[in-house]
């Protein structure tokens, strides 16, 4: 056991030279928990570790002493080290990394360029719930021009006829602006859940016909139009999951409504004809909460948030 320790420490010494391992010790002699947890290999318990041997042992002296540190392994010693000596390189993997996965955003289905994400004038966000389908119609400005939902009496009554479901949901389409993309809001309710069955072969069955009527309408050069983006992506953007759950986004449109003719430059911008109207569309108290219309306008904020 002496011989491997004696191995590893002879090992570490012949890996760098008299200069390196001066400035290795330098950083880890000096810097605080904070500075320690940049280093990746050194966040979490291992920082506490490099520190509570330094208040009790004293500043190292050697890399070898690194070795005698809790959860530190030869190789552990050997990354960190390199780290502190190399840190661009580093940071020149992840910036190429980040470059590779560019083209690509993965909150979104399919994946489509980035490139192409950036360049878009507008979206129309779309939501459906049992009862309702919403939309929002926002430009890269973060200006709603369309926001709405319609009515869908005839949904999920019966043995959920597939012409009474392209008559409700033709409709809709019908009257749905033109944009550069359209995103469907992909709900999370697994299919395995039986009591919910029925609600999810509703949403699916609404889901693949928008994306039907939508795509066919409005394809352009065979390229994909229509995208589907997850509730819950929406959720963590805006803090509303507790737990795999998302609590209701009615107080937070609210706010963006209030911070439309109260700010200077709020973080959405509405039709100064509108705003009434949607204010006290939302502040009426009912049974019937227009939760779609909500969850519409805060998919399509989220979208362009997270594609900046």
């Amino acid at each position: 056991m002496n011989q491997s320790c004696k191995t590893l420490e002879d090992a570490l010494s012949n890996l760098y030279s008299s200069e390196q391992q001066s400035a290795i010790l330098q950083v880890l002699n000096t810097a605080s928990e904070r500075e320690l947890s940049t280093i990746k290999l050194l966040r979490g318990r291992k920082s506490v570790s490099v520190l509570e041997h330094r208040e009790k042992y004293g500043p190292f002296q050697n890399l070898q002493s690194l070795l005698n540190v809790p959860l530190f392994q030869y190789k552990t010693v050997v990354k960190v080290c390199n780290f502190i000596l190399n840190p661009s390189e580093k940071g020149d993997r992840r910036e190429r990394k980040i470059q590779d996965t560019r083209p690509s955003m993965r909150f979104i289905k399919p994946e489509i360029e980035r490139e192409r994400l950036e360049t878009l004038d507008s979206i129309v966000s779309v939501v459906f719930g049992t009862r309702k389908i919403a939309w929002a119609h926002v430009d890269r400005n973060l200006a709603v021009h369309d926001w709405q939902q319609e009515e869908c009496g005839r949904f999920m009554k019966g043995t959920y006829i597939p012409a009474v479901y392209l008559e409700e949901i033709s409709s809709v389409v019908s009257k749905i602006p033109e944009a550069d993309l359209y995103i469907l809001e992909k709900n999370g309710l697994s299919a395995q859940n039986t009591n919910l069955f029925p609600v999810t072969l509703h949403l699916r069955t609404v889901e693949a016909m928008l994306y039907a009527l939508l795509q066919n309408i409005f394809m352009q050069d065979g390229q994909h139009k229509v995208l589907s983006m997850a509730r819950s992506t929406v959720g963590k953007h805006f803090g509303l999951m507790v737990g795999d759950s998302r609590t209701s986004g009615l107080d937070l449109v609210k706010q963006f409504l209030l911070q439309s003719v109260t700010q200077e430059q709020p973080r959405l911008s509405f039709p100064r004809n509108k705003v009434v109207r949607y204010r006290n569309l939302f502040s009426s108290v009912t049974q019937n909460r227009d939760e779609e219309m909500c969850d519409s306008l805060l998919q399509a904020l989220a979208f362009y948030e997270l594609v900046k």
